[in-house]
């Protein structure tokens, strides 16, 4: 069954606690995205010390969307963070994966929408999960990029118990096509947070399945 994640990108740290307050319950993992300016041209919060007393049953993993994510490695473990993403375009990509293994965290590597597949290629045998971009990261609301498709099924075919999310303009109609050619996790954010309903919202995405299972 696909796995719905609702991913949260905020300014200011009060807007992520609550939206995490609307999906308690009806999720176990939420995305919570940094970012700094130095890699998409974007900022948010960058100050994980809040999670610490943040109370919630929701599992939380973290997107950098920054240049350098290792001196976040220890903050978002010291957080509460046991899922953690930095992006093949960024520095110390090797340091970041062999960091995160010995803190004992899962890790993962994210790849932009405009980038091609090559790039990150080589560290897929060697990480807990992919996180695919199907728009160019930084903001919200940015349009999905047709070529996301291919990218998901080449990735599948190579490695097919590699689990694959997705992020960005994830709606019905795009999740569907994502979850077509492999993906098996979607992290949306505009299609959940902008609407009174989440709960039916996630309900819908959860319903998209794969086409082997929709025939068993």
């Amino acid at each position: 069954m696909v796995e719905v994640i609702p991913a949260i990108l905020e300014k200011e740290f009060p807007q992520v606690v609550e939206k995490m307050r609307l999906v308690e319950g009806l999720v176990e993992w939420v995305q919570i995205d940094i970012a700094d300016g130095t890699l998409v041209p974007n900022t948010t919060f960058t100050d994980l010390s809040g999670f610490k007393t943040q109370k919630s049953h929701l599992k939380r993993e973290i997107h950098l969307m920054v240049k350098d994510p290792i001196p976040f490695i220890p903050k978002a473990i010291d957080a509460g963070f046991t899922r953690l993403f930095a992006h093949v375009e960024a520095e110390h990509t090797v340091e970041f994966v062999v960091k995160c293994q010995e803190a004992d965290a899962q890790v993962g590597l994210a790849i932009d929408g405009p980038t091609m597949l090559a790039k990150i290629e080589p560290y897929l045998d060697n990480i807990d999960v992919v996180l695919v971009m199907a728009i160019e990261a930084g903001f919200s609301g940015r349009p999905f990029r047709p070529d996301t498709v291919e990218k998901i099924a080449k990735i599948r075919e190579e490695f097919f118990d590699l689990p694959i999310a997705v992020d960005g303009a994830m709606n019905d109609v795009n999740a569907g096509k994502v979850i077509a050619a492999g993906a098996t996790r979607i992290c949306s954010n505009s299609y959940i947070f902008n609407v009174p309903n989440q709960k039916e919202r996630i309900e819908v995405l959860k319903r998209l399945q794969p086409p082997e299972e929709i025939s068993r």
